[in-house]
Order: structure tokens, then sequence, then C-alpha cells
């Protein structure tokens, strides 16, 4: 009998003992949160946060750039959301985001590193370094791309023969429905291939089908998954970020230019009156003939707006590539500190008036509907 109560006391003290080792483990859990995460005076204001989760069950993470808009009417242009354990900055409106990745450039140097972004660049390239290696990489890509034709004529030129192409592929649909996500893909990656390897690749070419579907993968995990060691040497260019550099070019050039143009069509075919007076000044400007230049788009004015409007509404980075806190910062009367939080810009324009900015100009072709307003 002794012997039995001896054995229940001892598994009562043990399971006491348990507990008490399990609760005193979530209470430093949630205290050491609470301490990692209090915030400092004028910090910017946002929802309420959970301890580990942050905001994220505030969000729809598949609509993430409409939850924000959402927070910023509620709080302001400068909010505060916490993903996890990692704390962020989103800045809107334009003076403001002028004022942060201008004036104050040198504050927000830098890019947060990510496990996916630090396996893949490991700090290197055009989008995801910082410091120096961006300020050198960034000017060296500037300088040789213009030496290359950017902006210039040779440059036209080959985007010209490369629209012809792209309008073969498409005619070899007649007419029917078809996804022109990779056809446009390839056009827009030929370009860059021509500028970056001095040549240009058939549509069927089965290498230059993998990489644009590897393109396409790598952006996808980039926006889906926010998962640099110092150098030797003094200097930022050798062959790792050459390597990175082009991928950069790649994955911003394809990636950004080719949704623009998904975007356009899309557009297109939801406003027909639209489309209509677009091809209506073409054919008087340029005709069936010619290749389009870009000297003919000071005597386009409407589709010249048209094409600022889809870029508007089209937004293909609403958040941009997120950027850290280098040195404490104040900005707009909110404390910014250092490197516990990154910084992104929020492009994403209203959605309430669509084509709203197209200009009334006059002696515009005619069309049988009236516009949007």
């Amino acid at each position: 009998m002794l012997a039995a109560l001896g054995s229940l006391t001892a598994a009562f003290w043990a399971t006491l003992h348990l507990r008490t080792l399990l609760l005193a483990a979530v209470t430093f859990l949630f205290l050491a949160d609470y301490f990692k995460s209090r915030r400092p005076r004028n910090y910017p204001p946002g929802p309420l946060r959970l301890p580990f989760v942050g905001n994220l069950l505030h969000m729809d993470l598949t609509q993430f750039h409409l939850s924000v808009q959402q927070f910023v009417k509620k709080y302001g242009n400068v909010i505060s959301l916490d993903f996890g354990i990692k704390s962020s900055i989103i800045i809107s409106s334009l003076p403001l985001i002028k004022e942060a990745f201008s004036r104050l450039d040198e504050n927000f140097i830098n890019r947060p590193i990510f496990p996916l972004q630090r396996h893949i660049f490991n700090g290197n390239g055009l989008i995801f370094s910082s410091g120096q290696i961006w300020k050198e990489q960034r000017r060296f890509a500037l300088m040789t791309l213009r030496n290359f034709g950017l902006g210039k004529k040779s440059l036209e030129q080959r985007i010209q023969e490369e629209a012809h192409h792209l309008v073969e592929v498409i005619g070899e649909e007649e007419g029917q429905p078809f996804d022109p996500h990779f056809k446009i893909n390839n056009a827009v990656s030929n370009i860059i291939c021509s500028i970056t390897f001095g040549e240009r690749f058939e549509y069927n070419d089965s290498r230059f089908q993998e990489l644009l579907q590897l393109l396409d993968k790598a952006m996808y995990l980039g926006t889906s998954i926010m998962i640099h060691y110092p150098g030797k040497t003094t200097t930022s260019f050798n062959e790792e970020n050459l390597i990175c550099s082009t991928l950069d070019l790649f994955l911003a050039g394809t990636e950004t230019t080719s949704t623009t143009l998904r975007w356009a069509l899309l557009y297109m075919a939801l406003y027909p009156e639209v489309q209509e007076k677009v091809q209506a000044e073409i054919d008087q400007v340029i005709g069936q003939a010619k290749h389009p230049r870009l000297a003919d788009r000071d005597s386009m004015p409407y589709t010249n707006a048209v094409v600022h409007e889809i870029q508007r509404m089209g937004n293909v980075v609403p958040l941009n590539v997120p950027r850290e806190v280098a040195v404490d910062t104040t900005l707009a009367g909110f404390h910014l500190p250092k490197e516990s939080e990154f910084a992104s810009e929020n492009n994403w324009p209203g959605l309430s008036s669509l084509f709203s900015s197209l200009p009334s100009c006059k002696n515009l072709p005619s069309s049988h509907q009236s516009m949007r307003s």
C-alpha cells in the first residue's frame, strides 16, 4: 500500500515538474518574443501583431498587395507589418518614396538577405547586392548597356526584328485561342540575348525553352517564399558577379516587360473601344507596311497615353524589392531602427478609375464607342 502510494506521489510530482518546465519554456519564449519585438517611440503604426506569426494571419498572402492597401487606408502612408518574427515598413505615396529612396538613399542602400537569395546570388548581381557591390555593378551595367545600344537606334532594330518574329508565331495560331505567355517571354528574352550573348534563339530551341521555364520558376519562388560572406578582394568584378548580373538582367527584363505586354493584351480585349482608337491611330501614322519606330511616338499621343495607362493599371512590381534600414532613420516623423526591419515601397495605384488618365486630344481617330472616364 505504501509502495503504491509512493509511486503515485512520484508520478504526480514528475507530471507537475514536466508541466512546470513546459510552462516556463512557453513563458520564456513569449517574453523573448515580446522583448525582441518591442517598438521604439514614434514607430510607424500597424495592426496588432501576434506572437511568432506577426501579422501573417491578417493578410491574404495570395493577394498581398491588396491586403496592404487596406492597412494603408487605415494607418497612413508609412505602416509597419511583421512577417513572422521579421519586421517590415511599407512606404506609400510618391513623395515619401522619393524621400526615402532618393534623398535618404544611403540609409536604405542594403538588401535584406533571405535564404533563397543567399543560396542563388550570395550577395552578388544587380538586384540582391548591397552597398559598394551594388553601386559598382549598377554603374557598370548601365554603362555597358548604353554601349550596346540602350536608347539608340541599334537596339530599336533588334526590337523591330523580334517583333516581326513574334507576329509570325502568333499568326501561326490562325485566330484560335492560345496562351501568349511564353511566346511573349521568347520575344523579350531574345532581345536580352542579342545584347548579352550577341545572338537570338529560335522559339523552338530546347535549351532556350528550358532557360525560360527555369526563369519562370525562379520568379515564382522568389515572390512566394521569403526564405554574403565577406570577400577578400577590393572589387566586385569577378566571374560570379558577372553570372549573377546576367541572370538579373534576364529575371528583371524578361518578366517585367513580358508581363506588361500581357496586361496590354488583356486590357485591349476588355476595352475594344480603346483598341479601335489605338489601331486607327497606328494605321493613320504608321500604316500596315512599315515597322513602328520610337520616332513615331510623338505623332501618336493617344497610343502613347494608352501605353502609360496600361503600365499604371497593370503594375507588375507593386511592392518592389525590399531594402534594409542601414542606419537609424527618421521618415515622415517616424523612427525606423537600424537593421531591425526592411523597407518596401508600395507602388500599387487605386483601382477605381480605369483608363481615367487618357487625354482628351483633338483630331484623334474616331470610334464607334465612347471612352470610359
